[in-house]
């Protein structure tokens, strides 16, 4: 009995949190985009959910008006990361650079940042919590990596200095 018990607490230790799933039917409420028209910039993007029950994250950056970047922002009621170091996620992309940010904080004005290049095919994507740098308008900031035992915003965000439209499907995202 006492082997059986083990056993379950280790399951537990060990399930996924899930963040975020994206489900046909699913409500996108707590996702928006923001766009560099924030600081006068001409870039768009849009989410929505696909038929087959992804999230759908296209536009085009435009360097116009000092732009340059887009992203999709979702939040969230303070996720424990406690006993988690990663984050993982199934994503389609289109061969492109993106960056996925945390912030501890839903106010602090600093990202906690991790780049991630894609594919033209659907794979699973492991960020170490660890490894997040301090960013503040695309500037590492002089603070320790992320280190905090709780989260309360997500993004995804595209801003490689170039011109460019973008794809990227996204299934889930989970807390591991």
């Amino acid at each position: 009995m006492k082997i059986s018990i083990l056993c379950f607490a280790m399951m537990a230790i060990n399930t996924p949190t899930v963040i975020f799933d994206f489900n046909p039917g699913k409500d996108l409420g707590d996702w928006y985009v923001l766009d560099d028209g924030v600081m006068g910039g001409l870039s768009l993007g849009n989410l929505c959910l696909t038929k087959d029950g992804h999230g759908l994250y296209t536009g085009n950056i435009s360097l116009e008006n000092y732009g340059g970047f887009s992203s999709i922002r979702c939040s969230l009621q303070n996720i424990n990361c406690t006993d988690k170091t990663k984050i993982s996620f199934r994503v389609k992309g289109d061969g492109k650079k993106y960056q996925f940010r945390i912030k501890h904080d839903s106010y602090d004005y600093h990202s906690y940042v991790h780049h991630f290049k894609t594919k033209n095919e659907w794979e699973e994507i492991t960020l170490y919590l660890e490894d997040f740098y301090p960013s503040f308008r695309g500037r590492t900031i002089n603070m320790e990596n992320f280190n905090h035992d709780s989260f309360e915003e997500i993004s995804i965000l595209i801003g490689n200095k170039k011109e460019e439209s973008f794809k990227l499907e996204i299934d889930y995202i989970h807390l591991q």
